[in-house]
């Protein structure tokens, strides 16, 4: 975590967690630790488990094994409105009849605090979350992203120790959903709350975390930063699930190993590769500009596909599609064993 921020937030423990219902098994023996005042996001492909980890702090759904701390309490008879949680869902949930200043201090309206009060804190909330002046207004002449914004005020007001975001910029536009990512760095700083942050868009973790767990089939695949996730990942999942990849499977289909688009290098047919790297015969089917660089598009020699990128255009490629050596440094590439019976398609997946 960041050093000098203001942490304010409370601990998470998930101590061998597990939910299991009658024909599927949604979370199975799930142990992890959120710092007070991490930014922890749950990343995974829908029904990985990332949600039903969320619900189970929440305390939404009821554990099938092990128990959750939050600030050092076990969770096991506790309800929901008693967790001193903040909760922003998706779907902004707010009330169309009330006005945006409404609609944030009525958390504190339940919890009997002086209208007074209740109004100078509500206004401070919408001030953080960058919506001063939008006090009087209803939900319905908001935009989204504006009314979400409502909706974490709404969810901060009462100062809990714990945030839980369930996909929470999901139903916005790409422009204004990158906007927000940055709007909620700043909010998770200058509150210094433990925020819990549900995505399946990998760059959108990338983006906000302090540290990710990769969610698959029910289980925690890893932990880390994103930098650990993306340069030294524990599994081929993770290295298939964070960023791009280019997978290559060995002549005896024993090992599969992972080059990241900006460590692989293509050379002409006509040019002898370094002694020590690897290279392997490909096609390159497309090259793409990006403005910052150009983005080459790969078939290997088993037909699957592959990405590099560099800064610079091969001055020697020529026509649509061009014969090329794909080679990388082995330092930094990953390397894992295949499944039994592994297929080019497989390792495309």
């Amino acid at each position: 975590m960041a050093e000098g921020r203001n942490q304010t937030g409370a601990e998470i423990l998930l101590a061998g967690v597990s939910k299991h219902y009658p024909k599927s098994i949604a979370l199975d023996d799930v142990s992890l630790q959120v710092e007070p005042g991490e930014f922890m996001t749950f990343l995974g492909p829908s029904g990985s488990g990332k949600t039903t980890t969320l619900n189970l702090i929440a305390g939404f759904t009821d554990l099938t094994a092990g128990y959750v701390e939050i600030d050092g309490k076990r969770m096991d008879d506790v309800p929901v409105h008693k967790r001193d949680l903040g909760i922003v869902f998706q779907h902004y949930a707010l009330f169309p009849h009330l006005s945006v200043l409404d609609n944030v201090t009525f958390p504190l309206r339940q919890r009997k605090v002086a209208k007074q009060e209740a109004e100078a804190r509500a206004r401070a909330a919408l001030l953080t979350a960058g919506l001063s002046g939008y006090e009087d207004r209803a939900p319905k002449e908001l935009s989204g992203g504006q009314q979400q914004r409502v909706a974490l005020a709404r969810a901060l007001v009462f100062e809990p120790k714990v945030l839980l975001l369930d996909e929470p910029l999901g139903a916005l536009d790409k422009q204004l959903r990158e906007r927000l990512q940055l709007e909620l760095r700043r909010v998770h700083r200058e509150v210094g709350r433990t925020f819990v942050f549900v995505t399946h868009d990998q760059e959108e973790a990338l983006t906000l975390s302090d540290r990710i767990a990769v969610f698959n089939n029910g289980r925690i695949e890893q932990v880390g930063t994103s930098k650990q996730l993306y340069e030294t990942p524990a599994s081929l999942f993770v290295a298939g699930f964070i960023g791009e990849s280019t997978k290559v499977l060995s002549d005896d289909g024993r090992t599969i190993t992972v080059v990241r688009p900006e460590h692989g290098e293509l050379f002409s047919r006509d040019t002898e590769v370094g002694a020590g790297r690897p290279a392997i015969p490909v096609s390159i089917r497309q090259a793409i500009y990006l403005g910052s660089g150009w983005k080459y598009e790969v078939v290997l020699p088993d037909g699957s596909t592959g990405v590099v990128r560099g800064p610079r255009a091969l001055d020697w490629l020529s026509g649509d599609e061009q014969s090329a050596w794909l080679s990388w440094d082995p330092a930094r590439a990953s390397v894992f064993d295949a499944e039994p019976g592994a297929t080019a398609d497989a390792v495309a997946a």
